[in-house]
C-alpha cells in the first residue's frame, strides 16, 4: 500500500509541478541545455553590442531613446556558460525594477535613470555598505574600468542601499552576477 502512496505521490507532483509551471507569473529556473532562447539571446548579444568604455559612449547615454538598448560586452569576449549563470542568478533580484536582468542587454532608460544617483551623497553607514562594496566585488567595484557601465551600476548600488537598504554584501553580489567585461568573471 505504501508503494502505490509513494507511486501515487509522485505523479501528483509531476502534475502539480507542470500545472504550476503554466501559471502566469510564476518562473522556474531552466538550465542553460533547456533554454534555446537564452542561447540565442547569447548568440545576438556577443555578437551584435554596441557598448564600448569610452567616454564619448558613457557621455552619449543621455541622448539616447529610453526605448534603445545598451547591448554587449565592453571589454573581453562574453562566455555561455557564465552569462546561463549571470542571467539565471539575477532572477532574484527581480522584484527591483532598476537591476536589469540581463547585464548584456540594458535599456537606455534604466542607464538614464541610475547615472545621476552615482553622485548621490550617502550617509555615513550608507557609504561603509558601498565602499565594503568596492573592496569585495570581483572588479573591485561596479566594473573592471571608469566607464559608462561604473556610472550605471555605481549609482545603481547607491540606489538599492539608499532606497531598499541593501548590505554591501547585497550589492556585491548584484555587481558580481551583473559583470558585464565578458570573460568567466
Amino acid at each position: 500500500m505504501s508503494a502505490k502512496l509513494n507511486r501515487r505521490t509522485a505523479v501528483l507532483g509531476v502534475i502539480a509541478a507542470a500545472t504550476v509551471s503554466a501559471l502566469p507569473g510564476v518562473d522556474i529556473p531552466v538550465q542553460a541545455g533547456e533554454d534555446p532562447g537564452l542561447a540565442n539571446r547569447f548568440q545576438d548579444l556577443s555578437r551584435n553590442g554596441n557598448a564600448t568604455c569610452s567616454a564619448k559612449f558613457t557621455e552619449s547615454i543621455a541622448a539616447m531613446p529610453p526605448m534603445s538598448r545598451i547591448k554587449g560586452s565592453c571589454c573581453s569576449p562574453m562566455e555561455m556558460k557564465r552569462y546561463v549563470e549571470q542571467v539565471n542568478g539575477l532572477v532574484k533580484y527581480r522584484a527591483i525594477a532598476m537591476i536589469p536582468p540581463d547585464p548584456y542587454d540594458i535599456a537606455a532608460a534604466t542607464a538614464q535613470q541610475m547615472m545621476p544617483y552615482y553622485d548621490r551623497q550617502l550617509s555615513a553607514e550608507e557609504r561603509r555598505r558601498y565602499d565594503y562594496a568596492m573592496a569585495s566585488s570581483n572588479e573591485r567595484g561596479p566594473c573592471c574600468c571608469p566607464c559608462w557601465r561604473w556610472k550605471v551600476y555605481g549609482g545603481l548600488a547607491k540606489y538599492l542601499i539608499h532606497e531598499h537598504g541593501f548590505t554591501g554584501e547585497q550589492v556585491v553580489d548584484v555587481w558580481n552576477l551583473s559583470d558585464g567585461c565578458g570573460g568567466n568573471g
